[in-house]
């Protein structure tokens, strides 16, 4: 009896680690490297310019003689594309500027595996020092919100207006609400899986990501899928990501009183990562701040619904 258990044992092990070994072949997705994936993602006007010694993607559109350029950050692991709405309607009157951020999209990671706050904000600093643009808007999602709000407080001498879209920055314990990891970003979290997301990458959890992030998750479309699922492999990146979320830390929050740019806030009421209570306290917190709230729209609303988030911009901006 005790063998003929043993034996169903070992049967079913034995299919488990089958099964899951087709899993790992089907989703095995190592690095690739920046050139190969320069065609398809960084078509004109997409050029690299050295910033720190690191080569920066970016994309610099619209009249160059505008004295106030609108430079745009995107969040954790995503590139300058999901501004593509923005900067479509913005670049005829407006010079519009986005690049990767160090740690992602194809400029990918940095030598010294720095992603904190301070490093961002040089980053900005530096670009916008590279491009010759001495005042500008700035506008940030997520990730690229908070560097943008600190890049605010510590540089108001360069900082003309301000744009958050569901910008992080408060521990969402504050909120009593529980915060909704998306499944990708816990998975590069967990040290013991950290060594095989550098390998695989399934499809189906970048997508599941992606719909816990939209407000109506229909709209996550195959193309959008296979943008964040090459980006990924970018060599170099999924590690920078764990670094990234090593080093996230809650900023001082004091420097938000010390805002002096005219603030826009703009959130999405379906934002299942950063609540809406957030908006409303960046609303309080930061002087001569205006909440917009977009009910049905999730993480990204300017990419979920670039034409009525950009209306808001423009009636901000005065276009």
């Amino acid at each position: 009896m005790n063998g003929l258990w043993l034996r169903s044992l070992w049967l079913v092990l034995a299919g488990i680690f089958f099964f899951a070994a087709i899993a790992v072949v089907a989703a095995w997705a190592p690095d690739v490297p920046v050139d190969d994936l320069k065609m398809r993602w960084a078509a004109p006007p997409s050029r690299f310019v050295e910033v720190n010694g690191q080569q920066i993607h970016v994309r610099d559109e619209g009249p160059h003689d505008d004295p106030a350029p609108i430079i745009l950050l995107h969040g954790t692991s995503d590139s300058l594309h999901t501004w593509q709405g923005w900067a479509e309607g913005l670049r005829e009157h407006r010079r519009v500027i986005r690049f990767d951020l160090p740690g992602f999209g194809l400029t990918g990671p940095n030598r010294q595996n720095d992603y904190s706050m301070e490093r961002y904000v040089m980053v900005v600093r530096a670009v916008a020092d590279k491009l010759g643009v001495d005042r500008f808007v700035l506008a940030g999602n997520s990730l690229g919100g908070q560097i943008a709000w600190i890049t605010a407080a510590q540089l108001p001498e360069r900082v003309d207006r301000l744009i958050l879209v569901d910008a992080s920055g408060y521990p969402p314990e504050l909120f009593g609400v529980p915060q909704e990891l998306p499944l990708g970003f816990r998975l590069a979290r967990t040290p013991g899986l950290r060594g095989l997301v550098k390998y695989v990458l399934p499809r189906g959890v970048v997508e599941r990501t992606l719909r816990q992030l939209y407000g109506d998750p229909a709209k996550v479309t195959p193309q959008l899928v296979d943008r964040h699922v090459e980006l990924a492999r970018r060599e170099g990146n999924r590690q920078a990501l764990a670094r990234r979320l090593e080093q996230s830390a809650t900023p001082r929050l004091s420097l938000l009183k010390e805002i002096k740019a005219p603030t826009l806030v703009l959130w999405g009421g379906k934002d299942r990562l950063l609540p809406p209570e957030m908006g409303q306290r960046f609303e309080r917190d930061i002087p001569h701040a205006r909440l917009v709230v977009f009910g049905d729209l999730g993480h990204l609303p300017q990419e979920e619904d670039p034409q009525r988030t950009l209306a808001e911009v423009r009636q901000f901006l005065g276009l």
